[in-house]
């Protein structure tokens, strides 16, 4: 008998081994109405049968939604956590093949700066721990262990999976280098910013434009909801990212290539 995913959660809820990772399980799953506005938004990118790359998986949310509207997932990760979560949630699931890596500019290895309290915000990024030391609402953040993880490029991943029709790229301050091991354009990606590293996502507006992107929106925070509700040019992502309070803290840029 197959088991639900309701039912794998529910018991890694339970698990003292996972016990730093049951506030994650706890905010990203069993809201039916997050979940449905998430189905909903991603709609308009994602149909079934297509396959999408979620670089930056941390316990698989978004690949639950993008397996709901049909896709098969390839699930980048490299926490070994958030992978045994992974595994035992997806345990099942033959369109969810993970990928035990970060995503960067070269293939080899690298070093990973581990927020055991906080996983979700687990970073490749030196730079984005030290933006983060003193900055206002991330005080509490502590980064108290380094391990070495594989690296993989966005064009390996494509040469080994295919062209993704979506990708998501969520890596805490990382983007950038997720972006530099990409030689192509794509239908549509979205990478995460944030207010502390802004420089990051200018960066990312600049190796996507060299690419052929040329279309942008943006959804501030969880709430998937467009600002423009129209695709802008890059330089004006820019500059609104730039006019954002530091409050707003982070959300994701929505890129397309039209041409």
């Amino acid at each position: 008998m197959t088991v639900s995913i309701g039912t794998r959660i529910a018991a890694l809820r339970t698990d003292p081994a996972m016990s730093l990772l049951h506030r994650s399980l706890d905010v990203y799953y069993g809201d039916a109405e997050r979940d449905a506005r998430m189905d909903a938004f991603y709609s308009r990118f994602v149909t079934s049968g297509d396959l999408v790359f979620d670089i930056g998986s941390h316990v698989g949310d978004h690949i639950g939604s993008f397996r709901r509207l049909g896709a098969r997932v390839i699930a980048v990760e490299p926490q070994p956590l958030c992978l045994r979560a992974l595994r035992a949630i997806y345990a099942d699931d033959d369109q969810v093949t993970l990928v035990e890596a970060a995503c960067g500019a070269l293939p080899g290895s690298a070093g990973f700066h581990v927020n055991s309290a906080n996983p979700t915000v687990s970073t490749a990024s030196a730079d984005f721990v030290r933006a983060a030391k003193g900055s206002g609402g991330w005080e509490s953040e502590v980064w108290d262990s380094a391990i070495e993880v594989p690296m993989v490029t966005f064009d390996a991943l494509i040469d080994q999976y295919g062209v993704p029709t979506f990708t998501k790229i969520d890596v805490e301050g990382f983007e950038d280098e997720v972006l530099t091991g990409l030689s192509r354009p794509l239908p549509v990606l979205s990478f995460e910013f944030t207010t502390i590293a802004r420089p990051v996502a200018y960066r990312c507006l600049d190796r996507l434009t060299a690419l052929g992107f040329d279309g942008f929106d943006v959804a501030l925070g969880d709430i998937k909801s467009m600002t423009f509700q129209r695709w802008v040019s890059a330089n004006d992502m820019a500059a609104h990212l730039l006019e954002l309070p530091h409050q707003t803290n982070s959300g994701d840029v929505y890129c397309v290539s039209r041409c």
